[in-house]
C-alpha cells in the first residue's frame, strides 16, 4: 500500500460521522422526552414567580373611610398604601394581601384593578393595618401550587 492511497481513503469519515449525529438526536429526544415525564415543563413555562416591587406608605393617624379594604376606626389601625413600583405585570387574579388584622384580601378588591386586568407599576391598594401588623404581597401560581412573597411590610409596634 501506498502512502498515497492512505491519504485518498476517506470511506470510514462518513459512517462515524452519521453514529455521531444519531448519538446527538437520540441524547436531545430523551432529554426533551424526560422534561415533558417529569413534569418539568409545567415549572420551566409558567409557574415562576413575577420579579415586582412594591412599596408600603403607612399613615398611622388615618381616619375612617380611607382604605378600600378594612376600616381604621379604632385606636391602633391606620392607612396602608401598597404601591405596585415597577417589574413584571402581574394577573391581580393571582395577587393576594395577607397579614392584616381584619383579615386577607384579594388584591384587587382593595384596589381600581378589576379581577381580570394586570397590575401594573403605579397601581395602588389601600387597606386598614395595624401598628403591629405584618402585611404581606403574595403571588399565587394559576395552578394553585406555587406561591411567592412578593412584598413584606412591618408595623412600627411589630
Amino acid at each position: 500500500m501506498r502512502l498515497t492511497d492512505l491519504a485518498r481513503d476517506d470511506e470510514a469519515v462518513s459512517p462515524v460521522i452519521g453514529v455521531i449525529l444519531m448519538v446527538a438526536i437520540t441524547v436531545i429526544l430523551a432529554a426533551v422526552i424526560g422534561t415533558f415525564v417529569l413534569g418539568l415543563s409545567g415549572e420551566i413555562e409558567g409557574s415562576q414567580a413575577p420579579q415586582a416591587s412594591f412599596t408600603f406608605d403607612y399613615d398611622s393617624a388615618a381616619s375612617s373611610g380611607t382604605t378600600t379594604c378594612g376600616d381604621p376606626g379604632t385606636s391602633d389601625e391606620g392607612a396602608l398604601e401598597i404601591t405596585h413600583d415597577g417589574g413584571a405585570k402581574i394577573q391581580a387574579s393571582q395577587m393576594g394581601i395577607v397579614g392584616m388584622s381584619d383579615g386577607d384580601e384579594d388584591f384587587w378588591s382593595c384596589s381600581s384593578v378589576s379581577k381580570a386586568s394586570d397590575v401594573t407599576a403605579g397601581d395602588v391598594a389601600d387597606v386598614s393595618a395595624a401598628n403591629d401588623d405584618t402585611v404581606r404581597v403574595v403571588w399565587e401560581a394559576s395552578n394553585g401550587g406555587d406561591t411567592a412573597t412578593l412584598g413584606k411590610w412591618t408595623g412600627p409596634d411589630a
